[in-house]
Formats: structure tokens, C-alpha cells, sequence
């Protein structure tokens, strides 16, 4: 296993093929870069299609990285996609005082009942109604990483909106980045937290 400085924040991302998780791991990671930290994003998928399972890692530190491997014990796990809760053990070696970061409906005391899970935070977003009604589409990474944010103070939320605006700016249309601006500022301020 693996061991990482206690400056490194090591974050598991589970979700669905086509939720942009593995964008999701890269634009947290890209971001914390700008704020001058070490950073490290890894995809873990084969195959898959889109809606299979799969999962990405972030590392953020202020000191150099070590490992390069998975992320065995994370600090933070973000779910995408509600219905993993009753299909992947999302909460599998996380820290003792780790945080769950979840796209549900759901308050943080529901998710907590349904899970038994006794540990840690627990942080609840309606990512999937954000991005429907500011993207059009099914694709809760983005509100995602704005409830991240405000459940764990890992950078300036400036500067992952400039990397939002970069990356995606790339290759969007500015109304579908500006949409996206907004589903991550909505993603930020609509969390909830037990």
C-alpha cells in the first residue's frame, strides 16, 4: 500500500461511462496545478462502455508525489451516480474522517441510514437535476466538483473555474461552457452536509 504525506489529498471519483468522471479527476487536478500544487489524475477503466462502472483518482499536494498507483485510502470519494450506492462499496477504505461526496436527492442523514455508513461527512447534491437544467444532458461532473469544493477546501474555486473555462472552451461552444460555470457555482452553493 501506498503511503502519501499529510499534505496529499487523495480523492476516488466513481461514476458512469459518459458522467465525466475521468474529466472530472483532470480538471481538479489541472486546477490545483494553477494554485502552484503537485497533482496527479488517473483514469481506472478497460473497456467499458458508456453506463458501465468505472472509477478516476485525483492527488493533491504541496509536496512532491510519490506513488503512482490507484488510490487504496482515500480522503474523499465522489459518487456520480446514485445507483452505485447499492452496487459498489463506495465508502471501501475510506479514512476514518473521510468524506462522502454524493449526487442524490437524498439528505446526508437518508444516504447515511441507507449506507449504515457511521463515519466521517457526508455531503449530498442533486448534481443530475443541476445538469439537467443547465446542461441539458445527464453529465453531474462539473456540479460535482463544485460541491467537492465546498465539502473539502482543497483549492480556490477560481481557479477551477478558469480551467473549466480553458479545457472545456477548447472544444465547446461558449454557451455550453457558460452553462457549465453556472452548474458548477450551483453545485458549490446547493450541497448538503451532515
Amino acid at each position: 500500500m501506498a503511503t502519501t504525506t499529510a499534505e496529499t489529498i487523495e480523492i476516488r471519483f466513481h461514476g458512469r461511462g459518459g458522467q465525466g468522471v475521468v474529466t472530472a479527476a483532470k480538471l481538479l487536478a489541472e486546477a490545483a496545478g494553477k494554485e502552484g500544487k503537485y497533482f496527479q489524475a488517473l483514469p481506472d477503466y478497460g473497456a467499458e462502455r458508456m453506463g458501465a462502472p468505472i472509477r478516476a483518482y485525483a492527488r493533491i499536494s504541496s509536496m512532491p508525489i510519490i506513488p503512482h498507483c490507484l488510490v487504496t485510502n482515500p480522503d474523499v470519494v465522489v459518487v456520480m451516480d446514485p445507483t452505485l450506492l447499492q452496487s459498489v462499496n463506495i465508502a471501501e477504505g475510506l479514512k476514518e474522517n473521510g468524506i462522502l461526496v454524493i449526487n442524490t436527492p437524498l439528505s446526508p442523514a437518508e444516504v447515511r441510514s441507507k449506507l449504515g455508513h457511521n463515519r466521517g461527512k457526508i455531503a449530498t447534491i442533486d448534481a443530475t437535476d443541476i445538469a439537467l437544467h443547465t446542461l441539458g444532458k445527464n453529465i453531474p461532473n462539473v456540479p460535482m466538483l463544485g460541491a467537492l469544493l465546498r465539502a473539502r477546501n482543497i483549492m480556490n474555486k477560481k481557479e477551477l473555474v478558469s480551467v473549466v473555462r480553458e479545457k472545456l472552451g477548447a472544444t465547446m461552444k461558449e454557451s455550453v461552457v457558460e452553462a457549465n460555470i453556472q452548474a458548477l457555482e450551483q453545485g458549490y452553493n446547493k450541497w448538503r452536509t451532515e
